[in-house]
């Protein structure tokens, strides 16, 4: 999914419920009737400022110009004694395999029968509110750990940018490139989906490094 296709055609949706013209539009922003026109082709981006006053022109929440949350990679389990310890991170160093990590927070167990087939997983501790409310500050987030980008699709993943920076977002992938979306996009703090290219991709690089597969909220 095309990201900026997606949020211009719930531009153009909301205009044409609401019987707007894109000069409507236009006025109401303070530009041309040609950057509505761009914005809802999905040729122009939108920034943070330009939604908040859309969603507030057309009586909608922000989040509504973006995919709905998808739920479908978290899995509800109950533990048995039949189980394996992981390690929560709280960090992922780049360049160290997870089991080489040295910033383990802690243990906690997961069921033996997740890592047949060799399959590894891992904990990452959140920290700050991008993927809030589906995740919450000091959840931990039970990773799968992966480099597949075709399983990746429609998944809130960690990944890995610059080869240093570990990031926490669902993910998109298209023809084009892939696009990190943080989930909390009603806020203070400038969260955007991020576009990176094919070039990108490969010149950052940007890896994905792990899918989502439970969280656990302590009260």
């Amino acid at each position: 999914m095309d990201i900026n296709k997606y949020i211009g055609s719930k531009i153009r949706e909301f205009r044409e419920i609401k019987n707007l013209t894109q000069e409507d539009i236009a006025n109401y922003l303070k530009t041309t009737a040609q950057t509505i026109s761009r914005y809802e082709i999905g040729d122009r981006k939108t920034n943070q400022e330009i939604l908040f006053k859309l969603a507030e022109y057309f009586k909608v929440s922000i989040n509504d110009f973006f995919p709905p949350l998808n739920f479908d990679n978290v899995i509800p389990i109950n533990i048995t004694n039949d189980t394996v310890q992981i390690p929560v991170l709280g960090t992922i160093k780049a360049g160290i395999p997870i089991e080489a990590q040295q910033d383990i927070l802690e243990y906690i167990e997961i069921p033996k029968k997740w890592t047949k087939g060799g399959r590894n997983f891992y904990g990452l501790k959140i920290s700050g509110d991008s993927m809030f409310p589906k995740y919450s500050e000091k959840d931990i987030v039970i990773f799968e750990q992966t480099s597949d980008y075709s399983i990746a699709n429609n998944k809130d993943c960690a990944v890995m940018v610059n080869d240093f920076d570990a990031t926490f977002k669902n993910v998109t992938i298209s023809e084009n490139g892939i696009t990190l979306v943080p989930l909390n996009l009603n806020n203070q703090d400038n969260y955007l989906p991020t576009f990176y290219n094919k070039e990108q991709i490969e010149s950052l690089p940007v890896k994905i490094i792990g899918i989502a597969r439970e969280k656990r909220t302590r009260l």
